[in-house]
């Protein structure tokens, strides 16, 4: 059977010999891991958390509350506001490049998770298709869980009415886009499979993972980004690419951004804060 490029490769920087080297390989493996994901997702899993319980220990249920995700950082004064919506942008990049930096020095780089430009028409065609999938029924389901009592009320957009608003959205959708798939999918599942871990194990680690950092929004949050997760990873494992990931990813963020922006209170089905 025709295994996933990249899970169970040999591990960089470990040598045939003794044991012990192996271990040693294994060890600065999990090191590095540890460390991207405490620079990245993994410290807003935490943050997510602690957002959780601070909602569900607060008066009121959940679905009166709100989750704001591109808010201004200085109402009001629009040029530093968009000064620090450009930084925040540019540092949440910082771990896809370190990842790049690592799978660099083992060899392979970005290549070796489908994160280049070899085959741009098939990753934007499967994009585009997944996101419509995807979307539509991550949208179908918040409806649901947030009227069940389960979800905040996602608030996508809050951005005063200034030129730089459109642009910085797109911005803030990809960024997350590259961020999540390269390091949730692609790195996380390279590294599990060079560690010993199972597909299955790998899978659902990568899925709740995924699933964590979102619990900020509530238990819908948690549950639908976890089976997002579990389709993704299997959509890599097939194609053997972020890249059809990242423009879905892209895709359904952007829609989900612009479309709050144009029709927050213009449409009674749509939630608001």
């Amino acid at each position: 059977m025709r295994r996933h490029a990249g899970e169970g490769d040999t591990l960089p920087g470990a040598r045939p010999g003794p044991q012990g080297g192996a271990a040693a390989g294994r060890r600065t493996l999990r090191d590095e891991l540890l460390l991207v994901l405490a620079l990245s997702v993994g410290a807003s899993a935490v943050s997510a958390l602690i957002s959780f319980v601070g909602s569900v220990t607060r008066p009121g249920g959940l679905k009166d509350q709100a989750a704001h995700l591109n808010a201004s950082q200085a109402p009001g004064r629009p040029w530093l506001d968009l000064s620090w919506q450009v930084f925040g942008i540019a540092t949440a990049l910082v771990p896809v490049l370190l990842v790049i930096h690592l799978l660099l020095r083992e060899g392979s780089g970005p290549r070796a998770i489908g994160f280049d430009r070899a085959r741009p028409g098939f990753d934007l065609a499967w994009g585009t298709a997944v996101a419509a999938a995807v979307g539509g029924t991550g949208l179908a389901f918040y409806l649901g869980v947030r009227a069940a009592g389960f979800n905040l009320t996602v608030v996508p957009e809050s951005l005063p009415d200034v030129w730089w608003k459109l642009p910085v959205l797109i911005a803030s959708a990809v960024q997350n886009a590259v961020l999540e798939e390269v390091v949730v999918v692609g790195y996380l599942l390279r590294r599990l499979g060079q560690l010993g871990w199972t597909p299955a194990a790998a899978l659902a680690a990568s899925a709740a993972l995924r699933g964590s950092y979102h619990l900020y929004q509530g238990i819908g949050g948690l549950v639908g980004n976890m089976v997002m997760g579990v389709v993704f990873v299997l959509l890599y494992r097939r194609w053997g690419r972020v890249g059809p990931l990242v423009a879905a990813h892209a895709l359904i963020d952007i829609v989900a951004f612009a479309g709050y922006a144009l029709l927050a209170g213009r449409v009674g089905w749509l939630p608001t804060a």
